[in-house]
């Protein structure tokens, strides 16, 4: 069976696409006809994914976003709205790990984030902001554009660390748990207005920011032990949940969690 295009016409804003999940959306997205706007706070790789998606034909710009601004939001939905004249797809993909660079592995065990006795209020506050107050306020400024347009998609990127919980770096677990239950509530009340919100909580995925933790160490033996399926994801693998999502294929999904983890979460 051969799909055509799943997004003509579409418009779409996607954090954090300047790599890892957020880049390989912006190139799937675009792949199947959205015009999609990039946002994140590294520019010169954003600038890159949108060079390589206007160079395979499809239609994409950069544009810088810190997603713990409100004002910077509204202005964002506000020039995407006045450029191309709606907003039809949010994915809130941004995220930091909260985990300190030069933490890879503790000593004694499989740890790949500080335990909570030793986890500072601001480190708190700092994955907070973006995993969970970012998703917030992107949501909040969306939705009346999203009204204009007679509807819309917000895809959110919680974690399966948003469902069960895993060795340690509790503040990154609150916070995709808090993404997960925010979209719910999002889902219920937009959906007479035909504004669908699902989140998505991908398992061990080889990204720049999950890198440290799965490759080379134990805390890797053990997350590659504990996937069924015996690899690690893939961005694609991500992406292509999110683009099912952001496609009015999904028009009757809302609330809705997709889980895409390799089995990890069925053991």
């Amino acid at each position: 069976m051969t799909i055509g295009q799943r997004l003509i016409g579409k418009v779409a804003i996607v954090t954090g696409g300047a790599s890892g999940i957020g880049a390989e959306t912006a190139r799937r997205f675009a792949e199947h006809g959205a015009s999609v706007v990039v946002c994140d706070v590294q520019d010169e790789l954003g600038a890159t994914v949108v060079h390589e998606i206007t160079d395979a034909g499809g239609t994409a710009e950069y544009r810088p976003l810190d997603v713990t601004d409100e004002a910077a939001w509204i202005e964002l939905v506000t020039a995407v709205e006045g450029k191309y004249g709606k907003v039809n797809v949010l994915c809130n993909i941004a995220g930091v790990s909260g985990r300190p660079p030069s933490m890879m592995v503790q000593a004694s065990g499989v740890m790949t984030g500080v335990s909570l006795e030793h986890q500072t209020l601001e480190n708190w506050n700092l994955i907070m902001g973006v995993n969970s107050t970012g998703v917030f306020l992107g949501t909040k400024s969306v939705i009346p554009a999203m009204r204009r347009a007679g509807g819309g998609s917000i895809v959110n990127i919680s974690s399966i660390c948003g469902i069960v919980g895993s060795f340690a770096n509790a503040a990154y677990h609150a916070s995709k748990g808090a993404v997960r239950i925010f979209t719910k509530s999002t889902a219920i009340q937009y959906a007479k207005e035909q504004i669908r919100a699902n989140s998505v909580h991908p398992g061990f995925v080889d990204t720049p920011m999950a890198r440290p933790g799965l490759l080379g160490n134990e805390s890797g033996k053990a997350r590659m032990d504990a996937t069924p399926m015996g690899r690690f994801g893939k961005p694609i693998d991500i992406a292509m949940g999110c683009l099912y999502l952001a496609s009015d294929e999904a028009a009757w999904i809302t609330g809705s969690e997709l889980v895409i983890d390799g089995g990890m979460t069925a053991n």
